[in-house]
């Protein structure tokens, strides 16, 4: 069974934005193994809550990403996977 697991920042996405990594992810995998894969597919997006998680050292909290201030191009408008 293919398994695909997102961990984002807490906040950041919408319920639709959710849905679309579920179904592009989803989609990938029927690509690549076929149609088979599509029944069996998990993908599991994760929210992480504020501030428990960091790159390069540094903590990160959803009022740095969205000040651009760190998470390698992180912000609410790129959080999505569009960045």
């Amino acid at each position: 069974m293919p398994f695909a697991n997102f961990k984002v920042p807490a906040g950041t996405l919408d319920a639709e934005q959710k849905a679309k990594i579920v179904h592009r992810t989803t989609e990938l995998y029927v690509e690549i193994y076929g149609e088979r894969a599509r029944g069996g597919t998990m993908v599991l997006v994760e929210e992480v809550a504020d501030g428990g998680w960091g790159i390069g050292d540094q903590v990160l909290t959803l009022a740095v990403l969205r000040a651009g201030d760190g998470g390698a191009g992180w912000t609410s408008e790129t959080s999505a996977g569009e960045g």
